[in-house]
């Protein structure tokens, strides 16, 4: 199923997707400069993924991702500057410095946060409908993950729950074809994650993840199902990453033949060149567009970096952890510090 995008449509699913390409575009260009540390996993090639769903759910729609977070807190809505200086470890990142790259929340944009533990959002997800069902809500709970996590045993416990308790949860997976370096065929025993629905007794489908105006459509109409039944829904989006699994994966298990492929297909390409074909874009407004995104993140990281050694102190983390009033942080701290010198 697909829709036509209005213009003011097309123009914000665009951006986003920009956004999302030129954040995550910085982040790889600051560590290969030894700027940032630790790791990464990016989403490069699944921006019509992050923008499909972040305009097809409501505002009050709650969303748990995976360890490839980037897009999708960005399309829905979190700050480039708290993210990038969440990478670096700074107070004013949106977890304080925390998390880092693989985990980032953002509860006043309803994401209850990503986790690098592979498909432990899921059952969270779960729990974050149940409770939206026991309040009365119309919202929902969205549950993402990869072709890889899948086969994990939470996800098939949480179906399973999310089913016999008729709960207000939408399965959405992002199979970008493998789980690390396995090829999601070789390690499926269907030929779509979405096959598995019916096991479940569970309505699900399939949708082009490169097409953001067909993610939109089937994003929407499984919502509407979830919202009218109270039932979960299970949606699988094709896509690809063109960058490796981590900053470290070379791909040396996937062909450059398949590589380029996929490039033909990217999904910024193709929406642009779709709203160019019904006069929605000329190429002119497409390079502003996209200089003044470039430009927005760039700012953004660059005032991160220049804020990166403002990081919170021991006693202040320890604050956070425990609760005030039993001296629980000071002794604490201070058992690590004597620990530490």
């Amino acid at each position: 199923m697909s829709i036509g995008f209005s213009s003011r449509q097309a123009v914000e699913a665009l951006t986003i997707m920009l956004r999302s390409r030129s954040f995550e575009r910085q982040v790889e260009g600051l560590f290969a400069r030894k700027r940032m540390h630790g790791t990464t996993h990016l989403a490069i090639g699944q921006e019509a993924v992050h923008a499909g769903m972040a305009m097809g759910l409501s505002p009050s729609d709650w969303i748990v991702p995976t360890h490839r977070c980037h897009g999708h807190t960005i399309a829905r809505g979190t700050d480039p500057y708290e993210m990038f200086s969440e990478m670096f470890g700074s107070r004013t990142g949106c977890c304080k410095g925390f998390g880092g790259s693989m985990h980032m929340t953002d509860v006043a944009h309803c994401n209850a946060g990503s986790s690098a533990v592979v498909a432990s959002g899921v059952p969270i997800a779960v729990g974050i409908a149940l409770a939206l069902k026991r309040s009365g809500s119309k919202s929902i709970g969205v549950a993402i993950f990869g072709d890889g996590a899948s086969s994990r045993g939470a996800i098939h416990e949480a179906m399973n729950l999310a089913t016999v308790w008729k709960l207000p949860v939408l399965f959405f997976c992002e199979n970008n074809g493998y789980g690390m370096s396995a090829p999601a065929g070789r390690a499926l025993s269907v030929p779509s994650v979405s096959d598995r629905g019916p096991s479940y007794s569970m309505e699900s489908s399939s949708v082009d993840g490169n097409d953001v105006e067909a993610v939109y459509a089937s994003i929407r109409e499984a919502c509407e199902y979830i919202r009218s039944t109270s039932r979960p829904f299970l949606l699988e989006a094709h896509t690809y990453r063109q960058c490796g699994h981590s900053k470290n994966d070379a791909c040396v298990y996937r062909t450059r033949d398949e590589e380029r492929r996929w490039m033909e297909r990217c999904p910024i390409r193709l929406f642009k060149d779709k709203m160019i074909k019904r006069g929605q874009l000329d190429d002119a407004r497409y390079e502003s567009l996209k200089r003044a995104v470039d430009a927005e993140i760039a700012e953004a990281a660059e005032r991160a970096a220049r804020d990166a050694d403002d990081s919170i102190s021991l006693d202040e983390a320890f604050s956070y952890v425990y609760a005030p009033g039993k001296g629980n942080a000071r002794l604490v701290s201070e058992a690590v510090r004597a620990r530490l010198a």
